[in-house]
């Protein structure tokens, strides 16, 4: 049984808003990389982008990050990881990259994309963005700017459905 907690304007409305907080906490756009990790991490990086321009008039390029060879859950998966590409298109030395996910969970994935960044150059600061925040961490870490906080069971999914990967624009529990 799958239960919808965002649909395709919460999802816009989410994105707005942290595109807000964006500018507000950073004071402007100057000075900040977006980094989307793969794959749904990149789209919403790509929406920020767009809400960004819209507001502040000026183009922020979208780096994608592949944080497979980075998780510490290598030796014991059972598949290989698929590794996607990782292109960041601008200078994060000295910049505020602010990372973007679609889901945050137990932060384990973050804390790999922030080792996959640190092995890119030296960034001011690293800031997360997250479309979904479900709770459960199990490492000390916290989003900067939460589309939506949604408390779920430890036996439940939240998905992420977007239309660039040929889906309806929303998030489902399931």
């Amino acid at each position: 049984m799958s239960k919808v907690l965002l649909d395709k304007k919460d999802m816009e409305r989410a994105v707005t808003r942290m595109a807000h907080e964006i500018i507000e906490k950073n004071k402007g756009i100057k000075t900040i990389c977006l980094v989307g990790i793969q794959r749904g991490g990149v789209h919403i990086a790509n929406r920020l982008s767009a809400k960004l321009k819209e507001i502040e008039g000026s183009d922020l390029p979208v780096g994608t990050l592949d944080i497979s060879l980075y998780r510490d859950d290598l030796n014991v998966r059972k598949d290989q990881p698929v590794v996607r590409r990782t292109q960041v298109p601008c200078e994060i030395n000295n910049k505020k990259v602010v990372l973007v996910d679609d889901v945050l969970f137990t932060g384990r994935s973050i804390r790999a994309a922030m080792d996959a960044v640190m092995d890119l150059g030296r960034p001011s600061a690293i800031q997360l963005a997250v479309l979904v925040d479900r709770g459960h961490r199990e490492l000390p870490i916290k989003a900067d700017y939460v589309g939506k906080n949604i408390p779920t069971s430890m036996n439940e999914t939240v998905a992420v459905e977007l239309i660039e990967d040929g889906e309806e624009d929303r998030v489902v529990l399931e």
